[in-house]
């Protein structure tokens, strides 16, 4: 089995764990409608890259009296 020479230092593990960190996800803005959407994805209304892709159902308002 392999074992390790020596302790790792505190600083040594640390550095290690510098490139684990979590980035914010990449936004992209819609040419046509202007929406801010995740990259490689459909925005709300169906547009991808400027073309519409999906028919999107708007839900139906129900009338308040």
């Amino acid at each position: 089995m392999a074992v390790q020479k020596s302790k790792k230092s505190k600083s040594k593990k640390l550095q290690k764990r510098a490139h684990q960190s979590l980035s914010n996800p990449t936004l992209s803005t819609d040419p046509v409608t202007g929406e801010r959407h995740l990259r490689h994805q459909m925005t709300s209304d169906g547009f991808y890259r400027g073309k519409k892709i999906v028919e999107v159902k708007q839900p139906e308002e129900t009338l308040e009296e």
